[in-house]
This record gives structure tokens, C-alpha cells and sequence, in this order.
């Protein structure tokens, strides 16, 4: 059995409610779809206290199961209108399933801005949290320590998501304490902001009690051995997500100066700073962390630390969405400034994707250039301050491109699009399009999948096999990177949870939640409004062929719908 809490943050008082059995189990991606739809949030304004904001972590959370110690955050997004369920690594769901809690809700908003403290006893405490406003993350989170201790996770609202940016995310502690894991995307820190939360304390415990404590140990050994003989864990294990540089770069889908070239560097010519190979053998020679792991008990560890020529930390983690939209995308070519960028919009507690993507588009309007680091870190900065500059930016891509009259705006529902060009990866492209929780390649990523001989029915029917084990990792608290062994080994994942829950799972479970998360975040997104023609792309995408594969989009909103099962 686990506790959920929910908050009434206007009286600062909190309702427990005990779950167990499959309400354990049916966590994360799905418990925030089921729960939205059934309170009618669609229809709340999401920069209101009437939003709900919804933690939630999975049944393995608090052990040390490899890669199962992931946090879903939802709420109605700010920055889409839409559904949003953001993920993070990090070590709060482990903390919360330590202290038995299945999650919380944040319902209503505080009078003034607070500190909740979820004790070692079961305890919810609130303090002022006056002392720690303004703060960027990394000075927050010291100050915290210092009152709380280093055995605590936090989680931030960073001081964009203080005055409600659409940027910001919500800032998890690494295993290394760092304020550096994001449930970064769809303006989620934005509510966190208008609730008036400024952190939240959770004290690390112990693991918690499980049904068959010796079958779950004896499940994690078999997982951890199953990890070992996949090649794509290994991969991200050797080099971490930033290989996908390489491969995108090579395929001409690696956004590049604002979405118009899909290649930044002919490596025939040149050596591809950016990528996994080259930043793993700097990395190394330098004394930097190749393999880190964000999340309690992970084997992948496809994180890294990554450090200056006199091997001091610059950032961490540097990977693949950061590489692409602040990287790449921008004209950056030298992964020492990147990482520079990469670390203070950590500071900021803000959304890489997103804010890459919009800095960008400033480039576009002729406000920096592209290749600029000295611009990006000022534009930064001005999010920073809140200044009139800032507090515009900070509202994302979308908004921008529209404020300058930019034609050029890499968008779907009002949100930036991950690190997969889709007239070249259209298998992802399509994803992007589909998913309710907008463009987002986490929904169902297929980075290297050859459409050009595929009919959108084929595209769409691989791209909902893919979203399927996306949400039904993130139902279950389990990290996508692991997804080729959890989906090939659906009855050993629903067999570990009826071992750590008590419960009589069928395997047909693992499936039957995939399908239901996907069909609620549907019915949301409806009920908000969305309809075919928010999931087209921008126009440039069609009219624009990309070099170097010189290839267009190719289908509309309405096609790919046409195929939804």
C-alpha cells in the first residue's frame, strides 16, 4: 500500500488517500491522463490555481530496479493548451517511493510563496519561503541543503517559472544533488510558479515494502543481466545520448540554424565536435564522467559529467536534445560552449528544447547571430532578470516567432520540436504531429526508421507501436532507454509488479494501460479543443526541402489522423 497526498494549498492542509494493489500500478503518464480528464481540467485556464499539478511515480519507485525510479509531472500545459505529462530522472520518485507515497496533488495555490517539507515521519510541513526567491537552482538548492540536510531530494521552481515563463520546467536533484533533472516541457514550472510553491523537500528513506521482497530482488538481478546483452542500452551506456548527434547529422535530420539545413558538419571534411564520439573521447582525456547515472539504481547511465580543460564540471548532463536545439540548431559548433549555455539554463531551471528552439527563431529575427555564443548567454540572462525582453522570450517559441513576424517557427501546438527534423525522420515527425502532449519525440521516438518508401498509413501504424511502450514506460515509472527490453519483456515487467504489489496482473496489463493512457490524452486534448488542422506542421516544413536531403513533408494533420486507431 502506498499514500497519495493531496494538497488544498490555500489551506495548507493535506488529505491522504491509501492506494493499493493495480491503483499503485497504474501510475505516472496514466494516472495524470485518467485523473485530468475525470476533473474536467481541459476546460481550467492553465495559469490558474485551478489547475491541478500532478506528481506521480511508479510502482518500483524507492528501489533500486534499474531505470524504474522515473517522475511523471502533469497538469493542463500553459504553453500547448493541451495535455502535458513531463518526465524526469532524478532521485524525488525515488524519495517519494522511499517514504511510501505513490505522489501528490497540487490543488488550488498558496497565500504567499512556500517551502513544503514531506518529512521522514510522514509529516507535510510548510514554511515562508522568502528567503529563496530569485535564486537560480543551483543557489537554491545550496541554501536548502543547508537547512534540511543532504539527505533530502528537492524539487524547484526556478526563477523563471516565479514569474510564470513558459520555458521553465520543474528541477529535480540528481544523484550527485545537482538541481539538474527537468520535468522540463510544457510550461510546468509556470504552474508550479502561480501555486506559489517554491520547493518541495522529501526526505530520503529506505526501500519500501514490497509483496515478495526476495522475487523483486531476484527481478532486478535478471533486468540488470537483460540490460547488458542490448545493444541500445549499451550504446547509451558507452556515449550517452549525445550519439545521436552523430546519427542525425549523418542522416541530415539534426536541426541546424533554425531548422534549415539537417547537417551541420560533412564529416568527410571535418571532425563533428558535437557529437557522442568526439565529446566521450575529449570527455575522458579531460577526467570528465562518461557513464553518470540521473536516477537511483540505474545500469544504463547514459548521463554524464562534463568538464574544462583543467577537468573542472562545466555541466551536467550534456545529451542529445541539448546538443540539437541549443547546439547545433543555433550554430554552435564547440561542445566547451554548449556546455557553458547547457549549465545556465539549468541554473534557470528551463527547458533546453524550448529555449533553444525560441533563441533560435530570435536569430532568425535578426536580434543575434547565429553561432553567437556571447548572444545566447545574454539572451539567457535577460530570462534571467525578467526583464521586458526576457519576460517576452521566456514565453517560447511560438510567441516569439509571432511577436517578430518570423516565418520560420518550428511548432507543433504551440510547442518547440525535439531534435528530429521531420521532413527527414518522419517517423518521429509523425509522432510529434499525433501525440497530444504536442512536439515531443519522447511520446514515440523513431530516430532512424527509412520512410521514403512508406505510405502515411505504414508511418503512422509503426509510429503508434512506438507510442504504445513510450506510455507505458511512463505509466510504470520506467525510463524509454530501456524500452527494447521492457516491451520484448512485457510478462516479466507485469510479473515484477504483481511480486513487489501482491497483485494478479495479467500481462495483457502492460498493453491495456499503453492503450488507455493514449486514448485519455486524446479525449483531453479533444475536450480542450484541439482538432486535425493543430496537428499540421508550420508551412516551411512543406515548402521548404531541406538540404541536404532536399526532402519536404509530406502529410497533413488530417491524413495521419485517418490512420488513428
Amino acid at each position: 500500500m502506498r499514500d497519495y497526498l493531496h494538497f488544498d494549498l490555500a489551506a495548507k492542509s493535506v488529505r491522504r488517500e491509501t492506494l493499493s494493489g493495480d491503483q499503485v500500478a497504474r501510475a505516472g503518464r496514466y494516472f495524470i491522463a485518467r485523473t485530468l480528464v475525470e476533473c474536467g481540467a481541459a476546460t481550467v485556464d492553465p495559469l490558474s490555481t485551478a489547475n491541478p499539478l500532478i506528481f506521480s511515480a511508479g510502482p518500483f519507485a524507492g528501489t533500486n530496479f534499474s531505470n524504474a525510479n522515473r517522475l511523471s509531472v502533469g497538469c493542463r500545459s500553459p504553453l500547448t493548451g493541451g495535455i502535458k505529462e513531463a518526465n524526469s530522472g532524478g532521485t524525488f520518485g525515488f524519495a517519494l517511493g522511499q517514504l511510501s507515497i505513490a505522489g501528490f496533488t497540487l490543488n488550488g495555490g498558496c497565500s504567499e510563496w512556500s517551502v513544503i517539507h514531506i518529512a521522514l515521519d510522514g509529516s507535510v510541513n510548510f514554511s515562508p519561503a522568502d528567503d529563496y526567491l530569485g535564486l537560480s537552482n543551483f543557489a537554491c538548492a545550496a541554501k536548502l541543503h543547508e537547512k534540511f540536510g543532504k539527505k533530502v531530494s528537492l524539487g524547484l521552481c526556478g526563477p523563471v517559472g516565479e514569474y510564470q515563463g513558459l520555458l521553465s520546467g520543474i528541477s529535480f536533484s540528481d544523484t550527485d544533488l545537482r538541481p539538474s533533472r527537468l520535468a522540463a516541457r510544457g510550461g510546468v514550472g509556470a504552474v508550479m510558479g502561480v501555486k506559489k510553491v517554491k520547493a518541495i523537500v522529501v526526505d530520503l528513506n529506505r526501500m519500501p515494502d514490497l509483496h515478495d521482497r526476495k522475487k523483486v530482488i531476484g527481478a532486478v538481478k535478471k533486468y540488470n543481466a537483460l540490460l547488458e546483452d542490448d545493444e541500445i542500452a549499451q550504446n547509451m551506456k558507452l556515449y550517452g545520448t549525445a550519439l545521436m548527434a552523430d546519427t542525425q547529422n549523418y542522416l541530415g535530420g539534426l536541426p541546424t540554424r533554425n531548422f534549415s539545413s539537417g547537417r551541420l558538419i560533412d564529416t568527410d571534411q571535418e571532425v563533428f565536435r558535437l557529437g557522442g564520439e568526439f565529446i566521450r573521447q575529449q570527455n575522458t582525456e579531460r577526467g570528465g564522467e562518461t557513464a553518470h547515472t540521473c536516477m537511483p539504481g540505474c545500469t544504463i547511465e547514459c548521463s554524464n559529467v562534463y568538464v574544462d580543460t583543467d577537468g573542472k564540471e562545466i555541466a551536467s548532463p550534456l545529451e542529445y536534445e541539448t546538443i540539437g536545439l541549443m547546439g547545433s540548431n543555433c550554430g554552435l559548433t564547440d561542445p566547451d560552449e554548449l556546455a557553458r549555455v547547457n549549465f545556465v539554463a539549468n541554473d534557470l531551471g528551463v527547458d533546453t528544447i524550448e529555449a533553444g528552439a525560441m533563441i533560435a527563431v530570435l536569430m532568425e529575427a535578426g536580434q543575434g547571430q547565429f553561432g553567437d555564443v556571447d548572444f545566447i548567454l545574454r539572451a539567457l540572462e535577460e530570462i534571467r532578470a525578467g526583464s521586458e525582453n526576457g519576460k517576452l522570450w521566456a514565453q517560447g517559441t511560438a510567441r516569439v516567432g509571432a511577436h517578430y513576424g518570423v516565418a520560420r517557427v518550428p511548432v507543433i501546438k504551440q510547442q518547440a520540436i525535439s531534435a528530429y527534423d521531420p521532413r527527414v525522420v518522419e517517423g518521429t515527425g509523425i509522432t510529434m504531429m499525433m501525440s497530444a502532449q504536442g512536439a515531443d519525440h519522447t511520446a514515440g521516438n523513431l530516430p532512424k526508421l527509412d520512410c521514403r518508401e512508406m505510405n502515411a498509413e505504414q508511418i503512422v501504424a509503426a509510429s503508434f507501436d512506438v507510442q504504445r511502450v513510450m506510455a507505458a514506460s511512463d505509466a510504470l515509472g520506467l525510463c524509454i532507454f530501456g524500452r527494447s527490453v521492457t516491451h520484448t519483456h512485457a510478462d516479466f515487467i507485469v510479473n515484477a509488479i504483481n511480486d513487489a504489489l501482491g497483485t494478479d496482473l495479467p500481462t495483457s496489463f502492460y498493453d491495456e494501460l499503453a492503450n488507455e493512457t493514449l486514448r485519455l490524452e486524446h479525449e483531453f486534448n479533444r475536450a480542450a479543443g484541439f482538432c486535425d488542422a493543430d496537428d499540421d506542421l508550420p508551412e516551411f516544413f512543406y515548402d521548404e526541402p531541406l538540404p541536404p536531403m532536399n526532402r519536404v513533408a509530406r502529410f497533413r494533420g488530417e491524413e495521419v489522423n485517418r490512420y488513428r486507431e
